[in-house]
């Protein structure tokens, strides 16, 4: 799409209209960044430059004509690449060392080149001649890459006529060496695990039912990790056996039975990280019910469910040295005669009792047995997450991610995770005061708050009363379930997030286990 303020350049041959003359047709992602923010001198990434000398010097002439646009588009500069995006970042200061790093930002370089490139990619995108594209390692391959899986991400699965995407390749302007090809690879694994994470969450309730989860991580496994990964499916009957009346208190009314999903990676010999995901594949409220608008949306209400599993397998694919024990309760939440009732008494797995008194406060239910089982793998770590609160919605937006944790050295993994992934996290307080908010008369612990404000924090120490390891972190995620215009390389729909920063925490646990 050619972008206001610039002409389009007429190609220097034809492009004819059938496919397979436009088989190939090549589009070229180049980066820049502006010397200054007052300044209109663009300094090009090293494949720009090679670039700019291969068409002599056009390219700069062009682009520098105005600060217009922070992507601009050319066509016919060159007929190995008839279509080339530039985008312009502004200038960043280089911060690489993690304990120098503000918790306020991104990891500032990386981030701009996600930026750029998620810029790039969404002007190409829109052309679909275009069936290649080559993207700028930017100075930082790793980055680039993610941005370039996530920005072409669509979800068409459903529909009757598919758009083949185009093929992403590293820009072979100038020699790279090996450790740029790996970055760019570890890039590739990071944003491929998102976009299954995406998959899962788009998928409408009649597709991604609890047992069609099941399948689709059994068959993802089977195909490329069936000699790193053990799954384990756990049926109704041994989840009755086990006395989780938390969980069974939220799937009885649906007609489709739960599951307790395993995923189990184990590259070491220490204590197992345990991460639980909540697994609602649709969500109603129960009896509880939600307004209509919007419902639809509930789909995405096993985000936990999708970031956890695709987390683990982003730990197989890169063969991360440690033990790794993943737990999805997996139901839907339901209104029918069977149905939990509001003011409903049930009794977990640990022996709490607790009052429902509202049944959209489902999610807690069925994590907090999860995370009581959890306790009898005697884990280092516990990490659960959940779109669980509207609370953090409101609270945090879509910028970051809503953190609670109860060790210093897995929040820091967590923080540091986010850091570098560009997908952040903030932490949460867990007072106690908030936890005395959860009294009931009737039961041990009610599952809601009796005052009208703090829903997530008190959410969270629900959760509390279900985990015995010293160590452990709960996610709220509701807030960037779906994508924010803050992220270029996030196109709308279900965000996947914050997959990446689990799997950085993951790496960074790995190392300091």
């Amino acid at each position: 799409m050619l972008q206001s303020g610039f002409r389009r350049l007429i190609p220097p041959f034809t492009i004819c209209n059938s496919a397979k003359s436009q088989r190939w047709l090549t589009g070229l992602v180049l980066t820049g960044k502006y010397e200054s923010p007052e300044s209109n001198v663009i300094q090009l990434s090293e494949c720009a430059k090679q670039f700019n000398e291969r068409v002599s010097s056009k390219l700069v002439e062009l682009a520098g004509v105005s600060r217009i646009s922070k992507t601009r588009t050319f066509y016919g500069l060159h007929e190995d690449y008839p279509i080339v995006t530039l985008s312009i970042v502004a200038p960043v200061e280089s911060n690489d060392k993690l304990q120098e790093y503000d918790i306020s930002s991104r990891h500032c370089v990386a981030e701009a080149v996600r930026s750029a490139v998620g810029n790039g990619i969404s002007a190409l995108r829109a052309d679909d001649s275009v069936d290649r594209i080559e993207v700028d390692s930017s100075g930082n391959a790793k980055a680039a890459s993610e941005a370039a899986q996530l920005a072409l991400y669509t979800f068409d699965v459903l529909k009757s006529k598919k758009k083949t995407p185009p093929e992403l390749i590293q820009c072979q302007l100038i020699d790279l060496p090996a450790t740029c090809v790996a970055e760019w690879e570890a890039g590739v694994t990071n944003a491929v695990c998102q976009n299954l994470a995406r998959n899962l969450m788009e998928s409408p309730a009649n597709h991604m039912t609890p047992r069609l989860f099941v399948e689709a991580m059994q068959k993802k496994v089977s195909e490329q990790y069936s000699d790193k990964i053990t799954v384990v499916v756990r049926d109704k009957e041994w989840i009755m056996e086990q006395r989780m009346g938390s969980f069974l208190s939220v799937s009885q009314g649906s007609d489709e039975p739960p599951f307790l999903l395993e995923l189990h990676y184990n590259n070491t010999d220490s204590a197992p990280i345990c991460l639980v995901g909540k697994g609602v594949t649709f969500d109603t409220g129960g009896i509880s019910i939600k307004p209509s608008k919007g419902m639809d949306a509930m789909r995405a209400d096993m985000g936990g469910a999708a970031c956890v599993a695709s987390a683990t397998l982003g730990a197989a694919a890169l063969n991360l040295p440690i033990n790794l024990i993943t737990l999805i309760p997996l139901c839907e939440n339901m209104p029918s005669g069977c149905a939990t009732k509001p003011g409903d008494v049930v009794t977990a797995m640990n022996g709490k009792t607790i009052q429902v008194d509202n049944t959209d406060a489902e999610g807690r239910l069925i994590l907090a047995d999860a995370l009581t089982y959890a306790d009898t793998f005697e884990p280092s770590h516990v990490v659960d997450m959940a779109t669980l609160t509207g609370a953090m919605a409101v609270a945090l937006g879509g910028e970051c991610v809503g953190t609670y944790s109860t060790c210093e050295s897995l929040w820091s993994a967590l923080e540091k995770g986010g850091y570098i992934s560009g997908d952040r996290l903030w932490r949460m307080p867990l007072f106690k005061e908030y936890g005395d908010l959860l009294k009931s008369r009737t039961a041990d612990i009610n599952n809601i708050s009796s005052g009208p404000y703090g829903g997530s924090i008190t959410a969270a120490k629900f959760l509390q009363n279900f985990v015995k390891c010293k160590s452990w972190a709960h996610l709220d995620i509701a807030g960037v379930m779906d994508s924010t215009a803050s992220f270029s390389y996030l196109p709308k729909g279900m965000s996947g997030r914050p997959t990446r920063s689990i799997i950085e925490a993951l790496k960074l646990l790995s190392i300091n286990k």
